[in-house]
């Protein structure tokens, strides 16, 4: 599901004006998508990033690398890599201790807005933890890992929610959200009525857990499996 040699390529993913985001191993089954955002000073953001020859073409035109987020425990990836080339620090939001003890170089930690991004705790399940971030200035929502694209989603939805946290989706988390654009940590976002996406995701999650059991219970156990490795 992940690949762990390293990188041969990448393949830009998602463009928009104000990012961009890509997969350094566009053929693995856990798809890992890493973005690039400009922050509202202008200074430009690496999120979950993972590491391929070249990759720092496909965001210099964004402007000068300011810092390194890293927003779900799972997400270490390549984050130390980048912020060691850029020199710059990896923020991690505060309750994610997995990760922070996972980075060998410094970090710094947030608590409710990071990049001007309203930042939002996430406890699927108390499975992982993860922190979903808002920009309501330009409608940018970020989600790491609990909602993802591709071949995790069921039918004609375009947000595929882990399969056990269909049973109990938390709506409260994301019900004041409208998003212009959704960007994910596994797979291709979502930018065309993103709204209705997110509405549909959240709404119709119990009614498709049956599908969603059968089809994608395998291969998430084998996502989290191989993530603990």
């Amino acid at each position: 599901m992940y690949a762990r040699d390293d990188a041969e390529a990448y393949r830009v993913l998602d463009r928009w004006e104000g990012g961009v985001g890509w997969q350094a191993f566009p053929e693995e089954g856990g798809q890992r998508t890493s973005h690039a955002v400009r922050g509202p000073d202008g200074g430009v953001w690496l999120v979950d990033p993972l590491d391929a020859p070249g990759v720092d073409d496909c965001y210099a035109d964004l402007g000068e690398v300011a810092g390194v987020a890293v927003l779900a425990d799972y997400h270490a990836r390549d984050a130390a890599v980048f912020a060691e080339r850029h020199g710059v620090p990896v923020t991690v939001p505060t309750g994610l201790d997995r990760v922070a003890d996972r980075l060998d170089v410094p970090t710094e930690r947030a608590t409710h807005s990071l990049a001007g991004f309203e930042l939002r705790r996430l406890n699927p399940l108390r499975a992982w933890r993860e922190t979903v971030a808002y920009r309501e200035a330009d409608g940018t929502l970020y989600v790491p890992d609990f909602f993802a694209g591709g071949p995790y989603t069921v039918g004609s939805e375009r947000l595929s929610m882990r399969v056990f946290s269909r049973l109990f989706p938390p709506r409260e988390t994301f019900a004041d959200l409208d998003p212009e654009r959704i960007l994910l940590g596994h797979g291709a976002g979502v930018f065309e009525d993103a709204d209705a996406a997110l509405e549909d995701a959240i709404d119709g999650a119990r009614r498709r857990f049956p599908r969603a059991l059968l089809t994608n219970g395998p291969m998430e156990l084998k996502a989290m499996v191989d993530a603990l490795r």
